[in-house]
């Protein structure tokens, strides 16, 4: 589930915007039926295998090793983070991103020690998904994906790509090492929100429509570095009024004065 634990946190992030948005984002949810069932699905999937083993996992393995696999994981993402900012034409991102895979990878062990934020190089994370966005793709309908969670039909256009650049994908050939590999990062990053977690599910009157909403706000955020453009409201529908008459502030003009008769000869 990529999208789906980081936007646990985000939610709670992003739940004033969202909740002011509502009313738009609903508007931009036509397979609601659809996606309802799915989000009820995974959330199932989530609540009977993931959460167990990611407690577990976070339970059994020492913080420094977890650590590790996470800033590991990071390194992975900071790279592709790069690709894309230089797709976006923001060449100075891009070089900052640059120096910081380099740093982590060359004397934090392959990654595993983040010497680029000791540095001040910090993380500036972009995916494909905004990279289309910035394109000028729009994102198109929301939809939950199983297993992967929300998304929309352009991040899901963007995350054929994105997979690509994991480190599951990139180091291990045989698809049963894939799917180990894959494993062990969606349990890690679940383990980093199981309090953001729960704190969703005491908040939440609506879960799918929150995190829809924190989806969708965090998403188009994302896509403009924090600095959205706004959207047009929509023009009120006055076209059952009829239009009331307008009274002229000026003072009416004199009457012209009737012709006297001609006496006839």
């Amino acid at each position: 589930m990529k999208h789906a634990p980081l936007l646990l946190a985000a939610a709670l992030l992003s739940s004033g915007g969202a909740q002011a948005q509502s009313q738009s984002q609903t508007s931009r949810d036509p397979l609601e039926r659809i996606n309802r069932p799915i989000f009820s699905f995974n959330e199932a999937v989530d609540r009977t295998v993931l959460v167990p083993v990611a407690t577990a996992y976070r339970d059994v393995v020492p913080s420094p090793v977890r650590t590790g696999v996470g800033n590991f994981i990071g390194n992975f993402a900071d790279a592709w983070s790069a690709v894309n900012q230089f797709l976006q034409g923001k060449a100075h991102e891009g070089v900052h991103m640059s120096m910081r895979v380099i740093v982590n990878t060359f004397f934090g062990l392959g990654g595993v020690l983040d010497w680029g934020t000791e540095m001040g190089l910090e993380r500036q994370s972009e995916d494909f998904g905004q990279t289309l966005g910035r394109w000028g793709l729009g994102a198109g309908p929301y939809l939950v994906l199983p297993f992967l969670g929300p998304s929309s039909v352009r991040d899901t256009a963007g995350l054929t790509l994105d997979l690509q650049t994991t480190p599951s994908a990139v180091l291990f050939g045989p698809t049963r090492d894939v799917a180990a590999a894959t494993a062990v990062q969606v349990v890690h990053r679940r383990s980093e929100l199981l309090q953001a977690g729960q704190l969703l599910e005491d908040v939440a009157l609506d879960k799918y429509q929150f995190l829809r909403d924190a989806y969708l706000a965090r998403r188009n955020s994302q896509v403009w570095d924090g600095n959205p453009p706004e959207e047009p409201e929509e023009p009120e529908d006055d076209a059952g009024t009829p239009d009331a008459p307008v009274e002229s502030s000026a003072p009416a003009a004199p009457e012209a004065p009737t012709p006297a008769p001609i006496p006839a000869r």
